[in-house]
């Protein structure tokens, strides 16, 4: 994994932005990119596990991890002239990841990874893109993220709003106390150096009072603090930002749902599930 390449893109994603026409109905690149005969950095791979409270060591790699191994090639999709959407400001909205089994660390692998297409949101255009990870031609593990590009709407300028009832709050399980350079360790371990998550300076010039937490950091501690094993299917919906530094409650029940709160319960930051499949 080049963990500067995510890094290079996100500038040159920067750079073409103000040329980007976010549309639904626009043209994206086709391509699927592929990277044979990746392998894990083991040294790389722990500090993320400590940064996401995942053990040490295991057999398997964390579900989450495969993410972190196609975020390359996907910001290199993402910040391509031909993608519509401009790369800053980009949001990640949601992520639906299967794991077919264990995933060995000390394996080598095929990592694929294209857009499967563009939808209308009520704040703008999400774009869909794909991961999957092979070995000797079976696929292991697959994602889908969604991506908003915010802009104007007709639903935006009708003043339509959704209409939403609150969830009820999980069982809380445990409060977790997130120091201010969570991002940086992240960042670190996973690639994903956006200055949102670095700094409150860097983050104060897109419009945040402090630095945020990754959303796939969020996912990755709560997927840890409820446990998976063997062949497996995580939901996570990101609905609000972590200010880091801050204090979060994470809540869970025993069908596999989980949440991220703020300390008061009253903000929901992320919403998933895990569940086994057959």
């Amino acid at each position: 994994m080049d963990v500067t390449s995510a890094l290079t893109h996100l500038i040159t994603g920067a750079l073409r932005a103000p040329f980007k026409r976010p549309s639904p109905d626009a043209d994206f690149p086709r391509a699927r990119l592929t990277l044979p005969g990746v392998r894990v950095d083991l040294s790389r791979l722990a500090a993320y596990e400590r940064v996401c409270g995942f053990p040490t060591g295991e057999s398997g790699l964390p579900v989450t991890y495969p993410h972190v191994l196609g975020f390359p090639l996907a910001m290199r999709l993402m910040s391509d002239r031909a993608f519509p959407l401009p790369l800053p400001g980009l949001v990640h909205t949601s992520i639906d990841i299967v794991r077919h089994g264990v995933v060995p660390p000390t394996d080598a692998y095929e990592l694929a990874v294209h857009i499967e297409g563009l939808a209308p949101h009520r704040r703008g255009t999400e774009a869909t893109v794909v991961t999957e990870l092979r070995s000797r031609g079976e696929r292991l593990w697959e994602s889908r993220s969604t991506y908003l590009a915010r802009h104007h709407t007709q639903e935006a300028v009708s003043g339509h709003r959704e209409e939403r009832r609150p969830a009820p709050a999980l069982p809380v399980l445990d409060q977790w106390r997130l120091a201010g350079d969570v991002g940086r360790r992240y960042g670190a371990a996973s690639g994903d150096r956006n200055p949102i998550h670095l700094h409150p300076l860097t983050a104060r010039l897109f419009g945040f009072p402090r630095a945020i937490a990754h959303g796939m950091w969020t996912v990755a501690r709560c997927v840890a603090a409820h446990g998976t094993s063997g062949s497996v299917m995580v939901r996570a919906r990101f609905m609000a930002p972590v200010l880091l530094p801050g204090v979060v409650t994470y809540g869970a029940d025993a069908s596999g749902r989980f949440e991220l709160r703020d300390s008061g319960g009253e903000r929901v930051h992320v919403r998933g599930e895990v569940r086994g499949v057959g």
